[in-house]
């Protein structure tokens, strides 16, 4: 069902400065948006030198959580194969994303949060 680990967000107060210390590291930023209109909380793409994955950065104090991206076949089909698990808690059922694909975001019984991403 799964298939690979797309990226990992987490969340940082000091968003400039986690990228200065990331990119001492050996990642690149690779890309930078903004998740509202207001352009108040921003995201900072940071790629892996070998280019398989990225960390993610984001400084929205209402997302003070780690979030794995999970590449999936189907996301609409893996959607409909958990949700015959009870443990599985959905937090926004598959949407369509800006490449095309879809989308879905569940918490797993342990509290960890996966953004299911594919077509």
């Amino acid at each position: 069902m799964w298939r690979r680990i797309e990226c990992v967000a987490i969340y940082t107060e000091n968003i400039e400065e986690a990228a200065r210390f990331y990119e001492s590291l050996g990642l690149a930023r690779s890309w930078e948006a903004f998740q509202d209109e207001e352009e108040q909380w921003k995201l900072i793409g940071m790629r892996f030198p070998d280019g398989s994955s990225e960390l993610v950065l984001k400084n929205n104090p209402h997302l003070n959580f780690a979030e794995t991206e999970i590449v999936v076949e189907d996301v609409r089909e893996t959607y409909k194969a958990l949700s015959s698990h009870a443990a599985v808690h959905w937090i926004r059922p598959p949407f369509p994303n800006a490449l095309g694909g879809h989308a879905a975001v569940m918490q797993a019984p342990d509290g960890n949060v996966f953004v299911l991403v594919g077509k």
